[in-house]
């Protein structure tokens, strides 16, 4: 059966790979031109899959769901991942626009507002010299038309880019993805708002809040007003939900490949 590489964490198959495992294969994919699409999950993803059936299709069609959350990690290693560590969107951004910048891929940003990105390109340009920006696309903050839509695969694919970063938000990114995933020529990667955190615009905690997995305690801190009903809700819908589906979970994970 070879050796265990994702688990099940309220019913959705969470990748088990190091954040450099899930590097090289990305890279892989990349190299490929390969058509997939990947899903940086955290409690609000896992717990809008559970009690949406939608968009756990969503997650399921994923070609990878990416351990974000801190508890994400630590219900990996309860299931016996002992090594698991976090692959979160902004690293994973940095590292893979690394990679682009050393490998000559080309890289597409979709999502923010054009300010923004025309921010994030001058500092994605002088942190990775090299690095080939095929494009970007600040796409309108409400519904498309189907003729919209189109234009904007057209116009992403006319770009050639072999990274389709994606930051729309939960769930809005992955539901365009899993729409998209076989109309995007390249790997796409919904990161979230990695952006903005790129950028400067939300700043990250100290890497000890990270690593005990209190980063949303610390954004909470930063921005109540936004933050307070989401993690209200999910925090303890992501619990509940996690002592339910343990036992099913770790039946699964014992039975999952090596995919």
């Amino acid at each position: 059966m070879g050796e265990k590489k994702s688990g099940y964490v309220l019913d959705a198959k969470i990748s088990a790979r190091t954040f450099n495992e899930t590097l090289a294969l990305i890279s892989q994919w990349g190299q490929l031109k390969a058509q997939k699409y990947v899903c940086v999950c955290n409690t609000h993803s896992l717990v809008t899959g559970y009690h949406n059936a939608a968009f756990k299709t969503v997650l399921a069609h994923s070609d990878l769901c990416v351990p974000d959350g801190m508890p994400l990690v630590f219900a990996l290693r309860r299931l016996g991942f002992r090594k698991q560590d976090r692959v979160d969107g902004p690293n994973l951004m940095l590292a893979l626009c690394d990679e682009a910048a050393k490998k000559g891929y080309r890289i597409f940003l979709f999502g923010g507002t054009e300010k923004n990105l025309a921010r994030l390109e001058k500092k994605l340009t002088m942190d990775f010299p090299g690095i080939q920006i095929s494009g970007s696309l600040s796409p309108p903050f409400r519904d498309l038309a189907e003729q919209e839509e189109e234009e904007i695969r057209q116009y992403i694919n006319s770009k050639k880019a072999d990274f389709v970063f994606v930051s729309l938000g939960c769930p809005k990114q992955e539901t365009w993805m899993y729409r998209n995933r076989e109309s995007i020529n390249g790997v796409m990667i919904g990161v979230g708002a990695a952006f903005d955190f790129i950028v400067g615009d939300i700043k990250r905690p100290p890497l000890f809040f990270q690593k005990i997995g209190l980063e949303w305690l610390f954004r909470l801190i930063a921005e109540p007003k936004r933050l307070f009903k989401r993690y209200a809700y999910n925090n303890p819908a992501f619990l509940i939900g996690y002592i339910k589906t343990f036992k099913k979970d770790k039946r699964n994970t014992f039975f999952t490949d090596s995919a």
